[in-house]
């Protein structure tokens, strides 16, 4: 089986859209959000850059773990989370992914926010400058979801 980045086309996602207003922190069920840089004063803190909007695509832990090292080995992961309860990895996606997201065994929840890069529940947490998260290209985690629904698949641990 061959394997590598998957080719862009017409249907590729368009350019990343604005969250909505009721944002909920990525990895977590609802709360306010935990990524805020404006300054007490109302205006931008220095030397920070505004978040990029993100969704996160969730799903179970230990297919996500394998798609984590799928993508790792690829040199394509970015930012990811374990979900809250401990039982999903959510990986952050541009914004405007849910929109055209439909992978059963996988849910993309739009308008996520990220949490503060030294909160516990990051795998991989933001590197670089301003500790800003890195979202996954959402064609190259699809190809590696389905590398890795392969690869427990044929291990007898099927993702679901």
């Amino acid at each position: 089986m061959v394997t590598g980045l998957p080719q862009p086309h017409a249907s590729a996602p368009a350019a990343p859209a604005a969250p909505p207003a009721t944002a909920r922190p990525a990895g977590r069920a609802g709360g306010p959000s935990t990524g805020r840089t404006d300054s007490p004063g109302g205006g931008r803190a220095a030397g920070r850059a505004r978040p990029q909007p993100c969704d996160t695509v969730t799903v179970p832990l230990r297919y996500g773990l394998e798609t984590v090292d799928i993508l790792r080995l690829r040199r394509a992961c970015g930012s990811v989370l374990q979900g809250a309860a401990g039982t999903s990895v959510d990986f952050l996606v541009p914004a405007g992914t849910a929109e055209r997201w439909h992978l059963p065994g996988t849910s993309c929840t739009p308008g996520a926010t990220v949490l503060p890069p030294t909160d516990p529940h990051w795998l991989l947490p933001p590197t670089g400058p301003g500790l800003e998260p890195s979202p996954t290209d959402p064609w190259v985690l699809r190809s590696a979801l389905c590398e890795a629904a392969n690869t427990l698949a044929a291990g007898g641990l099927g993702p679901f």
